[in-house]
């Protein structure tokens, strides 16, 4: 029994991707990701306080569907993802969570659908803009490299 790492051990760039993955979704989740302005106001929202604000204004099952899909599953994948390539786990314990993270981590991209709804929602509104912040493209890009990454860690799951 062998980890993935010891049986590609050549291949730094998943631990490079799995790294940057990670610094990518700490600063998408902190950074705002949606500023809305209206005649006398101003908002900015990362994912963390846009969930916090959700559920001070009671709108419990979007601040649980975003911090589902948004936090937990991106962490989670992250986690999944780095076991398979550092633990040693059976063949079919590998596929099995290759196969859960193919599932479950396109549900991720949720909050990128959810914000650029928002935007726009907004921008119909003839007393309102949004603008989409920086954090979104970071938590976009980690994303997005956690589907490369599973794709590559399920190609060569697949290959033993």
């Amino acid at each position: 029994m062998q980890s993935l790492q010891e049986r590609n051990p050549k291949r730094v760039d998943i631990v490079i991707l799995i790294l940057l993955s990670i610094v990518l979704l700490i600063i998408g989740l902190t950074l705002p990701i949606l500023t809305v302005r209206k005649l006398w106001d101003s908002n900015t929202y990362s994912i963390l306080t846009g969930v916090q604000n959700l559920w001070h204004e009671k709108y419990y099952v979007l601040a649980v569907v975003i911090f589902t899909f948004s936090i937990i599953f991106p962490i989670a994948k992250l986690i999944s993802l780095s076991a398979v390539w550092f633990i040693r786990l059976k063949d079919e314990q590998r596929k099995t969570l290759v196969l859960y993270m193919e599932i479950f981590g396109k549900w991720s991209m949720l909050d990128v659908f959810v914000t650029a709804i928002m935007i726009v929602w907004v921008k119909l509104g003839a007393l309102a803009s949004a603008k989409a912040e920086n954090g979104i493209y970071f938590f976009a890009a980690s994303v997005l490299l956690t589907m490369i990454l599973s794709s590559l860690q399920s190609s060569l799951v697949k290959r033993d």
